[in-house]
């Protein structure tokens, strides 16, 4: 499923290709791709819920009157796929603002419906490219995301 999701993410809402397209003729073309029918009903249903988080008045990760200074206590379930790598990254992230709490729980949330038995820093980093992507007002937060996750390190640091 996350590979049809990296798929569709780099083909088409990456590179800004129109994706209004027939569901059925996006799923055949991912059918020629090489993907399974089930991962790629799937993959949309992720995707159909990311997007429904925008479309909705309703902010269900909106913490009003809650300190953002707060340490995030992930459940047994979270710690079993946000490793201590992906959690401090999301600490990091946060403290660098490029996620706040909603945007941060909206990750969370996404990781969670990844059905996929591995889950890596690196699908963490997509993940969270992904949720920017469909959060309007962050484009400087998803800016800063992509230059994380494209930037090549300078070297070996000692």
């Amino acid at each position: 499923m996350f590979d049809i999701l990296m798929y569709l993410f780099e083909n088409f809402i990456h590179s800004e290709t129109e994706i209004r397209v027939d569901q059925d003729e996006l799923t055949e073309e991912l059918v020629r791709a090489g993907f399974h029918h089930d991962e790629i009903y799937k993959a949309l249903a992720w995707l159909e819920k990311l997007a429904a988080l925008q479309e909705t008045d309703i902010k269900p990760y909106f913490c009003k009157g809650i300190s953002t200074s707060l340490s995030r206590i992930y459940t047994h379930e979270e710690q079993m796929r946000l490793d201590v790598e992906c959690r401090g990254f999301l600490m990091f992230l946060e403290q660098v603002n490029v996620l706040d709490a909603s945007t941060r729980e909206m990750v969370i949330d996404r990781v969670m419906e990844i059905d996929s038995s591995e889950f890596c820093l690196e699908d963490l980093k997509w993940v969270v490219l992904m949720v920017l992507f469909n959060v309007p007002g962050k484009e400087k937060a998803y800016a800063q995301m992509e230059d994380l996750l494209f930037e090549e390190p300078d070297g070996v640091l000692h």
